[in-house]
């Protein structure tokens, strides 16, 4: 079966539901799949870049709102 022909069962199937919780949940899922498709990172990744965050932030190596302020405005 290929992929347009399970996104109309899926979609008549979808339609089939009468629970407003179950067509939460449903949309809830939508906005995370959406997030993580445009962020494109593996939870390896983002937990490496939390890593390198947070020992910046040991090292003093950031910069203050008022400085990235002074920077960009």
């Amino acid at each position: 079966m290929n992929l347009e022909a399970r996104k109309i069962i899926f979609i008549q199937e979808f339609l089939k539901f009468k629970s407003e919780e179950i067509i939460f949940h449903f949309e809830e899922f939508l906005k995370i799949q959406k997030s993580t498709t445009i962020n494109r990172f593996t939870i390896n990744e983002l937990n490496k870049r939390i890593d390198k965050s947070e020992k910046d932030f040991l090292n003093e190596n950031y910069k203050t709102n008022n400085e990235i302020k002074t920077k960009y405005l």
